[in-house]
């Protein structure tokens, strides 16, 4: 008889129930919402249309569909769009639903979290794609524009949710994370998190940390999207000059807000940093809640 020693057994990981993976949902998405996200929305200011009574209602509303207990990825996904639709009538957590539904399944199963997450990412089927192709559809992100092949509004059959995200990926960062494992939760996001604590950083100034490291990181998806990725990475660059020298240990609120407030000016929103942000959080939480380290 072959087969894991009991030692190993007992060492694995154990999955979460659905009323934990829920709360800790919950508690990510309301946890960003207390950083000080230039450009986005958050307790220092609203913007673009909406406040932060918009994104506590999803938050709520969504995190049961969300940590569905033995639902597909798509299933929760959906459920999440229509139910917050129900409550605030407009798109406000699209990307940290699709980013925030693989993990919440592969958090439910035993065993390490990364190995269950690359499974969870390669067992689409046929009912994800077309649960995630309507949720996008009802969505409707913005600046969501068509595509030549796979295109989430043309008629006619559902392709693979892999292979969608794959044509997606070189323009989308949500897509991508669907076929690259979520590399930028584990290189970008957790890191940044774990130097803010290291420095002494208390929340929200570490959530705020890791919403800088994306914005300073990568050109934000939803910038490019509606500005064009040479926009996208102008602010990318911008925000690297402007901010990256900015002690956080000192709660630089009025430079970070002039620089909030410059970017809702000009209808430039990192709605993608903020969804990483979130996602981010989320998955700290996981492994803390399964006893893991990344």
């Amino acid at each position: 008889m072959s087969g894991a020693a009991p030692s190993d057994l007992l060492a694995a990981p154990l999955g979460l129930p659905a009323t934990v993976v829920a709360d800790l949902y919950r508690a990510a998405c309301l946890a960003e919402l207390d950083a000080l996200k230039p450009g986005n929305v958050h307790g220092f200011a609203p913007g673009h249309r909406m406040g932060v009574a918009d994104f506590v209602a999803s938050a709520d509303v969504s995190a049961s569909s969300l940590a569905e207990a033995g639902a597909r990825v798509g299933r929760r996904v959906r459920g999440g769009v229509e139910a917050t639709f129900a409550a605030v009538g407009q798109n406000t957590n699209l990307g940290i639903l699709l980013l925030c539904a693989p993990l919440a399944r592969a958090a439910e199963e035993d065993g390490p979290l990364t190995e269950r997450l690359r499974a969870v990412l390669e067992g689409f089927d046929g009912t994800d794609s077309r649960d995630v192709f309507a949720a996008i559809r009802r969505a409707n992100p913005g600046g969501l524009g068509t595509a030549a092949r796979h295109d989430v509004a043309a008629e006619g059959p559902v392709p693979p949710l892999l292979a969608a995200m794959a044509e997606a990926a070189p323009r989308d960062r949500i897509a991508r994370a669907y076929t690259d494992g979520f590399r930028d939760l584990f290189e970008i996001g957790l890191p940044a998190l774990a130097a803010a604590r290291q420095r002494g950083l208390a929340p929200p100034w570490t959530t705020t940390a890791i919403h800088l490291a994306y914005l300073t990181g990568v050109p934000d998806s939803h910038i490019a999207r509606k500005h064009g990725p040479e926009r996208a990475e102008a602010v990318r660059a911008q925000a690297l000059d402007r901010l990256a020298r900015l002690d956080l240990a000192e709660a630089p609120v009025e430079a970070l807000l002039a620089y909030d407030q410059e970017l809702k000016q000009a209808g430039l929103n990192p709605g993608t940093s903020a969804d990483f942000t979130v996602a981010t959080l989320f998955l700290d939480a996981l492994l803390a809640a399964r006893s893991e380290t990344p």
